[in-house]
């Protein structure tokens, strides 16, 4: 049996034993007087590295005034591997596999941009079927990437049903993916000069099948979840991120396009086949203005629309073309010529850089990235004071970032 009534002195005990004496949540500070202004004291509170409402192992070390955040420090590090540093110990063929891993979503646009890098070196011109084919996977790639963020970021706001909606979407793709590469997450199917190897017999009808089977079907996840007013009130007019945030942290990609920055590298820089798709108008640069959890959400899906038209665009354009080498010849031992330089690739999370110099050996003398994920994470120490930690959640998953992608 449970008393009927309780001395202050208990209850006051009891709050200190649970930490609910400023909300129901159980976060914020307990009460230390009584009367009608009730003193309190700042609560730092520490969300992860292993709780299960963040995303992997980033670790939050969140300052408290009851429920609303006064101060917040992004803490990495947690899944640190040196990435940079094996780089320098593996020879050009080798890097592309660490690069890879580097964003497990985006594994395919990882990997080319340190091909890219070395090609660019080596002054090397690649094969026109090698050029669409990369734009093809680039986009396909794009489309898992944010089918996963589309599926998982409604059930970290408490709905269950999208993931299963776009795991089924995924899947779709993966299967033309996986068939091509033979890998389902990690391809390993750029090399420095081309790809592995050519299209197999009959791929292209069935990637055209897999590209328009996913487009009929994103109208059941937009219904599902922008239909929802639940999901409205937890996103619209939440975490709100400026145009001089954006600037200030070097965010990008869609976090930064549903801000109203109008920032594509696909577009202001193009590389691969971009520059004559964006000229037959195929490639559009989708942006928001509110810059809210939702505008960051809408982007995305509109994003996955845009990049499922360029990959039938690619396929078109491949089916054109006669048939040729998919790759370059390599010496049997490759070695980049003294220098140094930069190249930058729109990532489906955002702008990835790699710095390359050489020292004119077999293995780089340096590899330094520049990762979306590390950048647009670093907004949080700005962007999360002053909103309350029932919104901690809904703007930690709409910032769209995978924790390998930030720790380097």
């Amino acid at each position: 049996m449970y008393p009927v009534t309780q001395s202050r002195e208990q209850l006051q005990h009891e709050q200190r034993i649970v930490g609910v004496g400023a909300g129901a949540a159980g976060f914020g500070s307990y009460e230390r007087g009584g009367g009608a202004d009730l003193a309190t004291t700042d609560m730092v509170l520490n969300i992860g590295p292993q709780h299960p409402a963040t995303h992997g192992v980033l670790r939050l070390k969140l300052t408290l005034d009851g429920e609303r955040i006064v101060d917040c420090e992004p803490i990495i590090g947690y899944m640190h591997r040196g990435v940079e540093k094996l780089f320098e110990v593996r020879d050009y063929r080798q890097i592309i596999v660490l690069a890879n891993r580097h964003d497990w979503l985006s594994a395919f646009s990882s990997e080319l941009g340190v091909v890219l890098a070395v090609e660019r070196m080596l002054g090397m011109e690649v094969p026109i079927r090698a050029v669409w084919t990369r734009t093809l996977l680039a986009e396909l790639n794009r489309v898992l990437n944010h089918l996963m963020f589309l599926g998982s970021y409604p059930l970290e706001v408490g709905a269950i049903t999208p993931i299963f909606y776009a795991f089924r979407e995924r899947e779709t793709i993966q299967q033309v993916m996986e068939e091509i590469s033979g890998g389902r997450m990690h391809y390993m199917f750029n090399r420095v000069g081309g790809l592995k190897e050519d299209l197999p017999a009959g791929w292209l009808d069935r990637a055209v099948a897999a590209v328009a089977a996913v487009r009929s079907r994103l109208p059941q996840i937009e219904e599902l979840i922008f239909g929802n007013e639940i999901f409205l009130a937890r996103t619209r007019g939440v975490g709100m991120l400026s145009p001089e945030l954006i600037e200030s942290y070097g965010v990008s990609g869609p976090i930064a396009r549903g801000s109203g920055v109008d920032f594509d590298l696909r577009r202001d820089e193009p590389y691969l086949a971009y520059d004559e798709l964006a000229t037959a108008g195929v490639l559009r640069v989708v942006t928001g203005q509110a810059g809210d959890c939702y505008a960051r959400f809408r982007v995305l899906l509109d994003q996955a629309r845009v990049s499922l038209d360029l990959a039938d665009a690619c396929i078109e354009r491949l089916r054109s073309l006669p048939r040729g080498p998919i790759n370059v010849r390599l010496p049997k031992i490759l070695k980049a010529p003294e220098g140094a330089t930069y190249c930058w690739t729109e990532n489906p999370l955002g702008i990835n850089g790699y710095y390359l110099v050489s020292r004119g050996e077999k293995t780089p003398w340096r590899m330094k990235l520049r990762t979306a994920s590390y950048s647009n994470v670093q907004a949080l120490s700005t962007l999360l004071p002053g909103t309350l930690v029932p919104d901690l959640i809904a703007i930690l998953g709409s910032m769209f970032f995978v924790v390998g992608d930030i720790d380097k």
